[in-house]
């Protein structure tokens, strides 16, 4: 996750591109290799251009799962408003202790 702002509130910049690139690894190299595989044997079977190809359910699955997961938004846009709209009005309350306390628990996991 890449996370980058100039201002408390403005030019915030939140992208997860992780997840994307993984599915649509996973889906490509699955559809890939059912593609592959199919194209070999009907040139080895001397079939034309006009025979149908099935993929598996493997390689329709991952198909589903790389559309579903370039279908979900990077950033959910209403809670930025929301977060944006508290911090503008100064209703927005940040927990310094709370906070302390995670960056020490996460640095004393490693």
């Amino acid at each position: 996750m890449k996370i980058t702002h100039n201002k408390i509130g403005q030019n915030l910049n939140l992208t997860d591109s992780g997840k994307a690139d993984k599915a649509t690894n996973i889906a490509h190299k699955a559809t890939e290799g059912a593609t592959s595989a199919k194209a070999d044997a009907l040139q080895s079977s001397g079939l034309g251009d006009s025979t149908k190809v099935e993929l598996s359910p493997k390689a329709q699955e991952a198909k589903r799962i790389k559309e579903l997961a370039m279908a979900a938004p990077d950033v959910d846009e209403a809670k930025v408003a929301k977060f944006r709209e508290m911090i503008d009005k100064g209703t927005y309350k940040v927990d310094a202790k709370s906070i302390a306390d995670k960056m020490v628990d996460e640095h004393l996991e490693f």
